[in-house]
């Protein structure tokens, strides 16, 4: 009887908070961060401040539920863009997958600039997104596992390379992603690589995605792909297979 009891309630408070964060999420969209109010959550959904708490400890831990369940749809849709040029060479590849990022961040805004945008005052993030965060992250890596970076790279090159060998999960999450028998260095090169990568496309869609380009005489999507295409040049990512 205790365990047909606790199914439904277990259902019952897993609803309630999709619908907690489902209002979350409007008021974000709505206003940003500063616009997420307990209260105002509490009196739309008929819910008592007192109860409300009995699903989320306070704000940051709402907050931070909205963060994990981004950082999974965002690795979801990288997954999806890398999983459609299986296969294809590296640069197009990850032309590919800077698409992908784009496509998340402007078609969820208010969810990309929660994960990417100015860290939240006071706000540190559980163990556990630092994983979800590499989880989008790793089909870049894998991209870069065969490149042959340029020398005006090689500094970041190496200093990646000594992350890697220093901290264990590092150099196991990076193992995991690149192709056995892979060359002595590849994990450095993979690692600056992604990073690098990271940087040039939170640089422009961040800055996309926040309207700093409103009025501007170019099509960002083409700054992009130029940004892309130059760091795949820069690391000799094959035109052909």
């Amino acid at each position: 009887m205790a365990a047909a009891a606790e199914g439904p309630r277990a259902r019952y408070r897993e609803q309630t908070r999709a619908e907690i964060k489902a209002v979350a999420l409007r008021q974000l969209a709505e206003g940003g961060v500063s616009a997420v109010a307990l209260t105002r959550i509490a009196k739309e959904l008929g819910l008592s401040g007192p109860a409300l708490y009995r699903y989320f400890a306070g704000r940051d831990d709402l907050l931070g539920a909205l963060i994990s369940d981004g950082y999974d749809d965002f690795a979801v849709e990288i997954g999806v863009a890398a999983g459609a040029v299986a296969g294809r060479t590296p640069r197009e590849r990850l032309l590919a997958l800077a698409d992908g990022y784009r496509a998340w961040a402007l078609g969820q805004p208010h969810r990309y600039l929660l994960l990417l945008g100015s860290p939240l005052p006071g706000y540190v993030a559980p163990p556990e997104t630092l994983l979800k965060a590499r989880a989008a992250l790793g089909p870049f890596l894998a991209v870069f596992g065969g490149a042959r970076p340029s020398d005006a790279v090689r500094p970041a090159v190496e200093q990646f390379e000594a992350w890697a060998r220093q901290d264990a999960q590092v150099g196991a999450w990076v193992a995991d992603l690149l192709p056995a028998g892979r060359s002595e260095g590849a994990a450095g090169v993979a690692l600056a690589g992604a990073v690098l990568a990271w940087t040039r496309l939170h640089g422009v869609v961040g800055l996309e995605v926040e309207g700093h380009f409103t009025g501007m005489g170019h099509d960002p999507q083409v700054l992009l792909q130029v940004e892309i295409a130059t760091l795949a040049d820069t690391f000799g990512l094959d035109r052909h297979r």
